[in-house]
């Protein structure tokens, strides 16, 4: 699926730390835990809580914050529809990690057990 350039550039340009925590306040409300999303952060990204922190003290941007990212393997099988669009069709790189993200975060808030949000299972 393509997106526009301003949509990348946008989502290029957000910072992380602006938006992490409205990840916690939608998986708490839920009754999800800041530490289940640290774990599914940490699945996707490989960064642990102490990482995920200097990023927000930095002010990362989410271009930036990838970039450091090692990526899971097993992200390709993240598929789904988030924000508009399936992620497994977006073609713009860092715009499919983004949204990999904000479909794991919509999955840990909707209830999905863990082992399948991890795509362990």
């Amino acid at each position: 699926m393509t997106t526009t350039p301003e949509h990348d550039k946008r989502i290029a340009e957000m910072v992380f730390g602006s938006v992490f925590p409205h990840y916690v306040t939608k998986v708490e409300k839920k009754g999800r835990t800041r530490a289940e999303l640290m774990q599914v952060i940490e699945w996707l990204t490989g960064f642990d809580e102490n990482e995920v922190s200097k990023h927000i003290e930095k002010k990362s941007t989410f271009e930036e914050f990838f970039a450091a990212a090692q990526l899971n393997p097993n992200a390709h099988l993240i598929k789904g529809v988030i924000c508009g669009y399936r992620v497994e069709d977006i073609e713009n790189p860092l715009t499919q990690k983004a949204r990999y993200l904000d479909k794991l975060v919509d999955e840990l808030a909707k209830g999905k057990v863990m082992e399948k949000i991890l795509r362990t299972q």
